[in-house]
């Protein structure tokens, strides 16, 4: 199966309806940008087409489960590649999207791909969010839902998310699949697990209404 085939085929799983071309366009195109891009600046461990398609396209759709059905303004903390908020723009492209990145080459080919893929009401902001949140009045309070694949501590990462929230938002951030024998930690939030239609792993969430 091709990559735009897997597209197709997948997101007609994750969300219950025929893909767009627009969306198959706009993912596929992604996908040839961070495949040039990986070759030079090592943007994500994944090299091959049909992994980028599943365990980041595809995976990052899986936040749609616990995501409100109404939401008008999100925050990727931490956006990277663009995971998971350039596929969630795709697919939901009334998000009013803000995607923060502390590597400046890295925000500069977030900047390339919303540009690439011009995708609307897109803002990406290069520093550290600690820093942005204080120079940037509107950002605190700003956003109904923040989100993340958490590649730190929890502990840090959750209390600066709920800052951008507004009352009443929702912070979501993805940890790794877990397997039968893995334990889901408690604590923090409440802790969620989602099964990917696709590949059968479990994904846990952390889930924090401010």
């Amino acid at each position: 199966m091709d990559p735009r085939a897997q597209l197709a085929s997948g997101l007609q799983t994750i969300l219950h309806r025929s893909a767009t071309q627009p969306e198959l366009d706009a993912f596929s195109r992604y996908l040839d940008l961070l495949l040039r891009w990986n070759r030079v600046h090592s943007l994500t461990a994944y090299r091959n087409p049909h992994e980028i398609v599943d365990k980041l396209f595809l995976d990052s759709l899986l936040f749609l489960e616990l995501l409100p059905p109404r939401i008008f303004r999100l925050l990727d903390l931490g956006s990277g590649a663009g995971i998971p908020g350039i596929p969630l723009k795709i697919v939901r492209p009334a998000y009013v999207l803000t995607l923060i990145e502390a590597r400046r080459r890295r925000a500069t080919f977030l900047t390339t791909v919303v540009r690439e893929l011009a995708l609307p009401n897109v803002q990406v902001l290069t520093g550290r969010a600690e820093s942005l949140i204080k120079g940037h009045r509107n950002l605190e309070g700003g956003f109904d839902a923040v989100v993340t694949r958490a590649s730190g501590s929890l502990d840090r990462i959750a209390p600066l998310a709920l800052k951008f929230l507004r009352p009443g938002g929702e912070f979501v951030a993805s940890g790794p699949p877990i397997t039968k024998s893995a334990s889901v930690p408690t604590g923090l939030g409440s802790w969620e697990v989602v099964r990917s239609p696709l590949s059968g792993l479990q994904r846990r969430f952390l889930l924090i209404k401010k």
